[in-house]
């Protein structure tokens, strides 16, 4: 299926590895040009390479924390003008509210809300002026079904969602396009890391802890990136412009609703 966005220049945040690195890649064999960002040099000209000798498509990797105002004039320098907006940025750590600071809470709003928000308002009028733009958020699945555990998280990507409701209806006569990817479980360097402490404290295996984790889930698995990855291009396809300020929860059937 041709996308029509054959040429397309996009920036994709956070994408040396995990879904970032999905989307990345799936934009890239879609025929568009990148400026990939993480703040780790060594894993994004890694990346870079891959996504390079796989697609053909030039791509250029801007080592940055995306979280602070240089980190985000670097990228934008590297591509003023993209077509394609990917926000991504980690998450911010699990735990008890009554254990985070102000300063914790400041960073994760800042992280996850704040710098996607700053991101958008740099590029979206130069997208309606050409009346073409597709910006994605990463969130999270928390955002439809809150984990006590990640209330930092919760809080700040639903901010950012509740606020790109607002300007997503907006911008939509434009053809600009501002949606919500929220994924559930897919098997990234984070999960594993996280199943691996898992298996360490219950002294088991770490393909027993994965195992149950799939079962838990009604397709019997967790998620591969590259699925994640291709629903991302789909909405920044050229035919997408219908879907509009929607949240499009990556979870494999998990959250349990009949109408979303």
């Amino acid at each position: 299926m041709d996308l029509g966005i054959k040429d397309k220049k996009a920036i994709v945040c956070a994408a040396s590895k995990g879904l970032g690195k999905a989307c990345a890649m799936s934009l890239a064999h879609n025929g568009v040009d990148l400026v990939i960002n993480s703040r780790t040099a060594s894993d994004l000209e890694a990346t870079a390479a891959e996504i390079r000798a796989a697609t053909g498509r030039t791509v250029t990797a801007i080592a940055a924390d995306i979280t602070t105002a240089e980190g985000r004039a670097k990228v934008l320098a590297a591509c003023p003008a993209p077509d394609i907006l990917v926000n991504n940025a980690g998450g911010p750590p699990r735990g008890d509210f009554r254990d985070w600071s102000e300063a914790d809470w400041m960073k994760a709003v800042n992280g996850n809300m704040i710098t996607p928000i700053m991101l958008i308002k740099s590029v979206v009028d130069g997208m309606i002026a050409r009346k073409f733009g597709r910006i994605v958020n990463i969130t999270s699945g928390s955002v439809k079904s809150p984990i006590p555990e990640l209330g930092m998280s919760n809080g700040a990507r639903a901010g950012l969602t509740g606020f790109v409701g607002g300007l997503a209806r907006q911008v939509a006569r434009h053809n600009v396009t501002i949606n919500g990817l929220l994924p559930g479980p897919f098997l990234t360097d984070r999960l594993r890391s996280g199943m691996i402490e898992a298996a360490r404290k219950a002294n088991r295996p770490l393909e027993e802890i994965l195992a149950e984790r799939s079962k838990t889930n009604p397709t019997g698995r967790v998620g591969d990136p590259f699925e994640f990855g291709e629903a991302c291009a789909f909405l920044c396809a050229a035919s997408s412009g219908f879907i509009v300020g929607q949240n499009l929860l990556l979870d494999g059937g998990a959250f349990n609703s009949t109408m979303g």
